[in-house]
């Protein structure tokens, strides 16, 4: 994978008809920033997924606690004489209804850390579309031959002082 300190590293080789050096520097630059955001947000999004995660697993220990709680009540139940009983299930209907309340909020959060963690992959799916169409488009750009061209290096005379006649791709 391409870490900002490959872009800020590349170097690109001169050529007569070269590019602005700085304007190519100045691009990488804004490149290596924004990649760098990127990669600092994506983490933050994968420390929250995580977060959420534990936070799942949580909610499914207590949901497993609570069924156990669950049969311990009823195994007492059966034990108890018949009024016992009745505030036994009593006690056993509470118990679960408040672990149907958890099962159901574990399953939100389950489906809120699923949902998040799509947007994450589309998100990251579109930031590459996004990185890789700019890119392109500037190598395209790079690619034409009248974007910085330059038609006649004329060499300095000897009887006047050194001077450059450069004529630009408009001109023609």
């Amino acid at each position: 994978m391409l870490t900002p300190l490959d872009i800020h590293q590349k170097e690109f080789r001169r050529s007569f008809r070269g590019y602005d050096v700085d304007e190519v520097d100045e691009f990488l630059d804004q490149v290596v920033r924004d990649f760098e955001q990127l990669l600092k947000e994506n983490a933050a999004l994968k420390e929250q997924l995580e977060e959420y995660r534990e936070k799942v697993e949580q909610y499914k220990e207590m949901e497993d606690a609570l069924r156990n709680a669950i049969l311990v009540a009823q195994e007492t139940a059966n034990e108890v004489k018949a009024a016992a009983r009745k505030e036994a299930d009593l006690i056993v209907r509470e118990a679960e209804a408040e672990a149907e309340r958890k099962r159901k909020s574990a399953e939100e959060a389950v489906e809120k850390a699923k949902a998040a963690l799509k947007a994450l992959e589309r998100q990251g799916l579109e930031f590459r579309a996004r990185i890789r169409s700019l890119l392109e488009s500037q190598v395209e750009m790079l690619k034409r031959e009248d974007v910085w061209r330059l038609d006649v290096w004329e060499e300095p005379s000897l009887s006047t002082d050194a001077t450059v006649d450069v004529r630009r791709a408009e001109e023609h």
